[in-house]
Order: C-alpha cells, then sequence, then structure tokens
C-alpha cells in the first residue's frame, strides 16, 4: 500500500519548518506508512505556481499510489477546473483522494472522506479557496507591518494602516500603568482604574495592558511574531523594562505581598527555621501606639524564633544596603564605566549581526540575490528575532546603576522614600534579605538580584 501526500503553505510569513504530517497512518487494522511528502510555498506573484504538485503526478505516472492525502481540494489548484483536472489525473492512474477531516495532525484515516468521482466540487472549493485568501491576505498584511484582523486594542483606533492613540480611553491605560509602577500592585491599579475612571476591568485585563506589545508601539500577530516600534507607544520602553521586572519579581514572592503597605513583606527569611517573616502589628492598650514587628509564618522550632522590631530591622537594612549595593556596582563595571553585564553584551552582539542582515537586504534584491518577496519574508523573520532579543536586553537590571548607587548608597535617600517608594527600590536592587541569628542577637545578609 503506497500513500503520499501534498500540502501547500499559502502563508508566506510562516514557511514549513517541519512536516505536519505523521509517519504512517491506520486503516482497516493495518499500519501505512507515508511513503513521501510534496511540498510547496506559495509565492505572492505566482500563487498558481506548484512544481511540486507537478513532480508529484508526474512520479504518480510512473509509481502509481493507492492514496494521496491532502488538507483540503483547493491545495490542488487556483481554479475549479485546475482541481478538476488533477483529480481526474490522480483517478485514472487508480489514485484516490482523501481530505483529513479536522486537525491536519490526525494520524488515522478512519473518519477523513475520500473524494468519490464525479463530485460536484464547486461550492467546497469556493469556500477553501475564499478561507486560503483570507490567509494570503493576512500574511501579506503582516510582511508589510500592517495591524492584525480584529478590533482595535482598547485605547487605540484604526487610521491610516495603523494603530492610533485613542484620545478617549488611553488615558485610563496610562493611568493604570502609572499606578501600578508607583505602588507595585495590579489589584490595587485594577480598582484605582474604577473608582477614578469608572472603568471596571479584570486583573487578567490589567495584566494584558501591561504586557501586551501593541502598547509598547509593537504588533504581535497569530503566530507568536513581534515587530517593534510599528505606530505611537502608551509604554515607554523604560516602563516597559520596569514593568517585566516587577511582574517578574512579585511572581516570586509570598502571595498578598505584592501590594503590601510595608516595604519589607515578602523579603525577609530567617536563616535559622527557613520560614519568610510576615509583618505583623500589636498595639498598646493604655497607650494606643501601634508597634511593627517581623515575626516567622510557620517556625517549626520548639522554641519559635523571637520577632525583631520593625523598624530596627529597617534601619539594618537600609545600612546593609548602602554598603553592599556600591560595591557590587563596582564589581559588575569593573573592567569598563560603560560596559554591560556578559548577558547584555552577548544579546547586543546578536542584534548587531542581524541589524547588519537587514541592512544588507535591499543591496541583494538590486543584485538580484533575492526577489522581493523572499526579502520580505526575511525581512519579517529578522525583525522579530531583534524584538525578541531587544525585550530580553530590556528585561535586565538597569544600566545606569552606576548613577543610581551614588544616590542609593545615601541612608537619607532611603528614609525620605514613603513606604511605596521604599518597596519599589528594594525590589528592584534585593533578591531575598536574610536574618541570621546569634543567640539573642541577629544580623543581617542581603541577596541583590544582579
Amino acid at each position: 500500500m503506497r500513500v503520499i501526500a501534498y500540502q501547500y503553505c499559502e502563508d508566506a510569513s510562516s514557511p514549513p519548518g517541519s512536516n505536519p504530517w505523521p509517519g504512517s497512518i491506520q486503516r482497516q487494522g493495518q499500519m501505512w506508512p507515508i511513503a513521501q511528502v510534496y511540498t510547496d510555498v506559495a509565492l505572492p506573484t505566482s500563487p498558481d505556481y506548484r512544481p511540486q504538485l507537478a513532480q508529484l503526478l508526474a512520479d504518480n505516472q510512473i509509481t502509481p499510489a493507492q492514496v494521496v492525502l491532502v488538507a483540503d481540494l483547493s491545495q490542488l489548484g487556483e481554479s475549479l477546473n485546475k482541481i478538476k483536472a488533477c483529480l481526474s489525473i490522480l483517478e485514472a492512474a487508480g489514485t484516490q483522494v482523501v481530505c483529513l477531516a479536522g486537525s491536519e495532525a490526525e494520524a488515522s484515516l478512519e473518519g477523513v472522506t475520500a473524494l468519490p468521482p464525479g463530485v460536484e466540487l464547486g461550492h467546497q472549493v469556493a469556500q477553501q479557496q475564499h478561507r486560503r485568501r483570507l490567509r494570503a491576505g493576512h500574511a501579506q498584511n503582516r510582511l508589510n507591518a500592517l495591524p492584525p484582523p480584529g478590533k482595535a486594542p482598547y485605547g487605540y483606533r484604526r487610521g491610516q494602516e495603523r494603530y492610533l492613540i485613542d484620545r478617549s480611553a488611553a488615558p485610563v491605560v496610562t493611568a493604570f500603568v502609572n499606578e501600578f509602577l508607583l505602588y507595585g500592585s495590579l489589584r490595587a491599579a485594577v480598582r484605582f482604574v474604577e473608582s477614578r475612571f469608572g472603568k471596571r476591568i479584570s486583573v487578567s485585563t490589567g495584566r494584558r495592558w501591561l504586557t501586551h506589545p501593541v502598547y509598547r508601539g509593537d504588533l504581535q500577530y497569530h503566530d507568536g511574531q513581534v515587530l517593534r516600534n510599528t505606530h505611537a507607544a502608551l509604554i515607554s520602553r523604560e516602563e516597559a523594562a520596569q514593568i517585566d521586572r516587577l511582574l517578574r519579581r512579585n511572581s516570586q514572592l509570598p502571595p498578598r505581598t505584592a501590594g503590601a503597605p510595608r516595604s519589607l513583606a515578602g523579603l525577609v527569611t530567617c536563616q535559622e527555621c527557613g520560614c519568610s517573616l510576615a509583618v505583623s502589628t500589636t498595639t498598646n492598650r493604655q497607650t494606643r501606639h501601634r508597634y511593627l514587628y517581623l515575626r516567622p509564618r510557620a517556625c517549626g522550632r520548639q522554641q519559635p524564633c523571637p520577632a525583631i522590631p520593625y523598624d530596627r530591622a529597617l534601619d539594618h537594612i537600609i545600612s546593609q544596603i548602602c554598603q553592599d549595593l556600591p560595591r557590587a556596582v563596582a564589581q559588575r563595571f569593573a573592567s569598563g564605566p560603560e560596559q554591560l553585564p556578559p548577558a547584555g553584551t552577548g544579546l547586543q552582539a546578536q542584534i548587531q549581526q542581524k541589524q547588519m542582515a537587514l541592512e544588507q537586504l535591499p543591496i541583494l534584491v538590486d543584485n538580484g540575490v533575492l526577489d522581493q518577496a523572499t526579502a520580505d519574508l526575511r525581512r519579517y523573520t529578522l525583525r522579530g528575532e531583534m524584538a525578541e532579543l531587544e525585550q530580553r536586553l530590556a528585561q535586565l537590571p538597569p544600566v545606569n546603576l552606576q548613577e543610581l548607587s551614588q544616590s542609593v548608597s545615601i541612608p537619607q535617600f532611603w528614609h525620605d522614600l514613603s513606604e511605596a517608594e521604599r518597596r519599589f527600590f528594594f525590589r528592584e536592587f534585593i533578591q531575598t534579605i536574610n536574618i541570621i541569628r546569634h543567640g539573642t542577637q541577629w544580623e543581617i545578609a542581603l541577596t541583590l538580584v544582579f
């Protein structure tokens, strides 16, 4: 039993990187291997160009196959007459055409539809070709960096073949972002938008506003590719980098500490018992004075670790970070004042290589090495790869650490900050704060982010 398969990839922006067909199919209790897969990639200038289909028909005359697998009949030609002619040639050779029903990854022929001779193909092929033309048009729009189909995201409107800022809705998104950057709490920012603007959104919608590339001036398509700087941004690159670092840090903290009112919430751990320390409050009944403490959440020792006064711990941590942070920054930039860390240097080198390749594409087209369709596809791929590298580079710790270290090495700088501002800077620089106990005494050990 000889089985072959044919696929026609009309989506020029995502050519087939791997064979979607299974290695064998099962029918009537027997496993039949697929002998060969013929693949054609659509050319925008010549959609009817199918050299592999012609090769399939020629090979089938010499070695006829019992079954030819196709995803749908419209892949066999651009018009109904060409499809009928192809089917007639295959039928004359004794080959049965089988269309997959549902997923292309279906590994069994049970449930797929075999094409009987003389069936009326007009309506079916018309629908398939209409869907294929839509997909081809969307693929061409991606190559031209045009917005994807559908309604514009909240805060934008369509116009001039791109997204334009909606002046009535954009202030809501901007205020939400600023609130998150100030306090670092996603749920608090959602409540702020509802109280100030009367705009009710879910937490997942708020997270999408913070992380979706469209609000950073980029376009993201269904294939996951991102093209940068395609329209005006509501979130700057610096704000986007801070958002990514905040979200990444918040995901590593205990629950309900992302927007906690105290700056040390979720950061302090007792090295003796391994428990994180929670901020607790005690009120003197006579003086009505409130005292803050750091207590272990679930100390497993027979004699629980004692609580630590919050203000005293805060003073020790500020004193420690004023010593450790400038020293760490000096070591980081020991080889040069403007040098990036090794990870950043490697990413920057890759970005420069791809930028050079991007600049060479017009020259290759003028010299006839590449046609315009291939150059457009290569440009689309390079821009997507550069966007991914630039995103990874932006998520590294801030590059102006040397300037910041001069400010954060002054204790008064930390004491002048509000709890929300201090919480932001702590989580920007500190990974964990360990309390090392020596009997009744204790000391602070910081683990910095970088």
